[in-house]
């Protein structure tokens, strides 16, 4: 078995921002030119995972679905087990039936190892609004924007893992992912001011003040917090230098790519991506030296 991270990514060559179904979204100022930027961008971003390790797979492009390219959404995958989304808007529910078949064809290969449907009336976005926390073995998960309540119980029915709720404040951080990033070694990004009181009150619990790396409103909009991370190395669009240090200080070392035209339609590293080998076997960080 190859042991490098995997991951889902999908071909841009259909990206546009054509609806509006978040704040982000600016069909006004999408440009033809700006795909040009956008391929260039995911290529980007393609050698930088693979620089840091890690394979890819990747879903070919359809036109008339700009945000296929987000597959972050398509599903909450751990131990081969794949949780299918279930979108909120129409504009993306045709991914639906897309992601079905790109993961029936990863089962048939045996890079996963069985599918599952949500239960009816379930809304679930996938691993934006479900991350794996390695170093504490447990999902934190996002609901309100896009993802139901319900989705919840759901997870933890599908895993058999320890779920945190997390209920999300504001439609400009939709999804978990925007937001929320646990990191190896045990510290998590995270944007305090995108999440209700309650929320914010179980992270404070849950996390130790030295745990918890804060972002502020600048490096949240500018989508940072929006990152992959593997080991020491966290890949994430351009960062304010407040942010490069907080990270740096905790020895990660980052690796920035310029996804603005994806940022123009809400999404970059983290969204355009989806790790399929996670597991939940213990995971021992590898942090740079201080």
């Amino acid at each position: 078995m190859d042991p490098r991270p995997l991951f889902l990514m999908t071909d841009p060559s259909c990206f546009e921002v054509s609806y509006q179904i978040n704040p982000w979204m600016q069909p006004t100022a999408w440009r033809p030119e700006d795909l040009v930027t956008a391929q260039r961008a995911s290529s980007q971003l393609r050698a930088a995972l693979q620089s840091a390790g890690a394979r890819i797979e990747t879903v070919g492009a359809v036109r008339g679905l700009p945000d296929l390219v987000f597959p972050a959404n398509a599903a909450v995958v751990l131990d081969g087990k794949v949780l299918l989304a279930r979108f909120r808007h129409p504009e993306r529910q045709g991914e639906e039936a897309i992601f079905r078949s790109v993961f029936a064809r990863l089962k048939a290969r045996g890079l996963v190892d069985e599918i599952i449907d949500l239960p009816d009336g379930t809304l679930q976005e996938g691993a934006g609004d479900a991350i794996w926390d390695a170093d504490r073995g447990q999902f934190w998960v996002g609901f309100g924007p896009r993802s139901s309540r319900s989705s919840v119980a759901a997870i933890r029915r599908a895993f058999g893992r320890e779920v945190v709720a997390l209920e999300l404040a504001s439609d400009r951080f939709y999804h978990l992912d925007t937001c929320f990033c646990p990191l190896a070694g045990g510290a998590v990004l995270y944007y305090p001011d995108a999440f209700t009181a309650d929320a914010q009150a179980v992270i404070r619990e849950r996390l130790p003040r030295a745990q918890r790396i804060e972002a502020s409103a600048e490096e949240a909009q500018a989508f940072c917090v929006n990152a992959v991370n593997l080991d020491a190395e966290v890949i994430m669009a351009r960062a304010p230098a407040s942010l490069k240090a907080k990270l740096q200080a905790d020895g990660y070392r980052l690796t920035e790519i310029d996804l603005d035209p994806f940022i123009l339609s809400g999404g970059a590293a983290y969204c355009m991506t989806l790790r399929l080998d996670r597991t939940s076997q213990p995971h021992h960080a590898i942090l740079a030296a201080e």
